[in-house]
């Protein structure tokens, strides 16, 4: 994890030996923050904050060594009252299920290594501590079990003393209990308003405003349509102000797709604006410029310098300064582009929604009488969205004869709080309706073979993946990446940021059984390859074990590839690149009925080989 400054060349800010990556709540994010010159990162390897002032230079330690990584650090900002940089902490030194969360300031002054010192302290979880430039105070976002951010949170903003202490606090938003909304993303504007997207009333993240003298909420802009994602990584940045002017750079999710616009806080007006972009995330906004995180149908996910006119209401340049694949323009005769989809639910009037892409490829046709085999993928979460946005790990499987379908079940995230609630106690029974569904309703508008019908997810989408091979017959094999198999053990071995999520999908005590693909390994009825992390705290390796053990009991064909080092989630090259190739293979082997175009050595399945 470098990180990285754009300038007529891009230069690597840390040294070699440093990677900036937080493990804070597990999935980190908010690593770094530059004030001029000045970084301060969290280093992976020990979790302790470093502060580096300039390119080539050794960066110094601000945190104490706590002799392990125990200690971890996210969210932070330079504080321009005092000299010291404010974070969110999360300390498990003496316990690693249940560790405490904070926030604290470090001392910036002299050079000294110096303790964080608690500003605030009490609840299950903070984040976004987020500074007034114009006076001293502060806005933050805290929220407590058995809650997750994006069903409940709280917006307050605490005032400091002359000594930095936080005195006198006021909740801003999300302490009305009559009222369920989840504020997120409080920011500053430059005239010291206190702006922040709260999805209050309509179920929908939108824009809103704080009046501090009657301590009101005015909406700045509503739409049905989400101006933020879930809070699963700290930094998350949808919003920003454009230089100091009461103009706002903002982007949103409606069906299925991103929109980018400028909002004018004087007159209200707004102005959308036209990029390559179908698909945005983080926005950082400078005077008349912001750059843009995004990604379509045909172009990686990528950054953007986007340049705006005098009046910013229009793009004036639009250059890419960072590309997650830049050659891979030379193969995009080859993409195949997917389709909006909008398939009737097991439930009458309830739709969902999907990314179905066809088979494509410019030298290769499919025989006139054969459909295509599907992959169904389902994502993880299961509180996320799927976008539709170059992927080329789906154009390895559509670029060889393959239909794909990338489901946004009912629970997903991007259509408002109404859908995003439909898995509340139904998890492992709507996400399977609706990937079974769609499945379905593709098979009978004649677009793929109901013969073969495979399933992969990886994390909550593996566990969909083994919910649907085990209580329904849709599907004739499936590829499980660090799923979960048994409810009840991911519960109990869960890190603290997750510990009643759970609990809120699935329900009672009889649920988690009955939910668990490893209590039914006798219903499963078709082939599983399972791929599992060794390092992995989310979903511990013995889920994997249990099922294949097994299903190899069973007679079942079955595959389990472990990998030394990897977490939740694969990030080695060479393991992603087999993970891919192995489940072709193992597909192509025992559902495809066909050779496979690379020359790929399968792993020994079990019961088949």
């Amino acid at each position: 994890m470098v990180i990285v400054k754009e300038d007529d060349k891009t230069v690597d800010v840390i040294p070699q030996e440093f990677a900036a990556r937080t493990v804070a709540q597990e999935y980190g994010g908010g690593a770094f923050a530059v004030q001029d010159s000045v970084v301060i990162f969290s280093n992976y390897k020990d979790q302790r904050l470093y502060k580096q002032t300039e390119i080539g230079s050794l960066p110094v330690p601000l945190t104490p060594d706590y002799g392990a990584p125990d200690v971890s650090y996210a969210d932070g900002v330079f504080d321009p009252h005092f000299s010291r940089y404010v974070t969110v902490m999360e300390d498990s030194r003496t316990s690693s299920l249940n560790p405490t969360t904070t926030i604290v300031s470090i001392n910036l002054s002299g050079g000294d290594v110096h303790e964080p010192k608690v500003l605030i302290s009490g609840n299950d979880f903070y984040a976004s501590p987020r500074i007034d430039q114009n006076k001293k105070r502060m806005a933050w976002i805290e929220w407590g079990h058995p809650n997750m951010p994006w069903d409940k949170s709280e917006l307050w903003v605490g005032y400091f003393s002359e000594s930095g202490d936080l005195t006198k606090r006021v909740c801003v938003a999300g302490g009305n209990s009559m009222l369920v909304e989840s504020p997120a993303e409080p920011k500053w504007s430059p005239k010291g308003e206190l702006f922040f997207i709260t999805d209050r009333g309509s179920g929908f993240w939108n824009i809103y405003k704080w009046v501090e003298h009657t301590n009101d909420i005015v909406p700045v802009y509503t739409l049905d349509a989400e101006f933020t994602r879930p809070l699963w990584v700290f930094g998350i940045s949808s919003y920003g102000f454009l230089g100091k002017s009461n103009h706002i750079v903002f982007t949103y999710r409606q069906l299925g797709r991103s929109y980018l616009g400028v909002l004018n806080c004087d007159s209200g007006s707004v102005s959308l604006l036209d990029t390559p972009f179908s698909d945005l995330s983080n926005v950082v906004a400078g005077n008349d410029y912001f750059y843009i995180e995004g990604a379509s149908a045909s172009v990686p996910m990528s950054i953007a310098k986007v340049t705006l006119d005098e009046s910013k209401t229009k793009v004036v340049s639009f250059s890419i300064v960072w590309s997650s694949s830049p050659d891979v323009v030379q193969y995009r005769p080859f993409f195949s582009a997917p389709e909006f989809i909008e398939f009737p639910t097991s439930s009458p009037g309830l739709k969902a929604y999907a990314y179905f892409y066809p088979p494509s490829n410019p030298l290769f046709q499919g025989l006139p009488n054969e459909k295509p085999p599907l992959l169904v993928k389902t994502h993880g979460g299961p509180t996320a969205e799927t976008r539709g946005v170059l992927d080329l790990s789906v154009q390895y499987w559509t670029s060889r004869g393959w239909a794909f379908l990338d489901v946004n079940y009912g629970g997903s995230t991007g259509y408002g709080r109404e859908y995003r609630e439909r898995l509340l106690k139904n998890w492992g029974i709507v996400d399977v309706d609706d990937c079974c569904s769609c499945a379905r309703f593709l098979v009978e508008n004649g677009k793929v073979d109901e013969q073969r019908l495979c399933i992969t997810g990886r994390s909550a989408g593996g566990y969909t993946t083994l919910a649907s091979l085990a209580f329904r017959d849709t599907f004739k094999a499936g590829a499980s990446l660090y799923g979960i198999g048994d409810l009840s053990l991911m519960r109990a071995e869960t890190h603290k940021f997750e510990s009643y999520y759970i609990d809120n999908l699935v329900g009672n005590e009889r649920a988690y059984y009955e939910k668990s693909p490893i209590n039914f390994v006798n219903d499963f009825a078709c082939p599983v390859i399972l791929f599992q992390g060794l390092d992995d705290k989310v979903v511990p390796p013995n889920q994997a074990r249990k099922i294949y053990e097994a299903l190899k009991e069973r007679g079942l064909p079955v595959a389990l590839v472990e990998y030394e080092g990897e977490q939740h989630g694969f990030r080695k090259a060479e393991n992603i690149k087999f993970t891919l190739e192995q489940q072709m293979v193992f597909f192509a082997r025992l559902v495809g009925k066909f050779e496979v175009a690379d020359d790929i050595t399968p792993i020994k399945i079990e019961n088949f080989d």
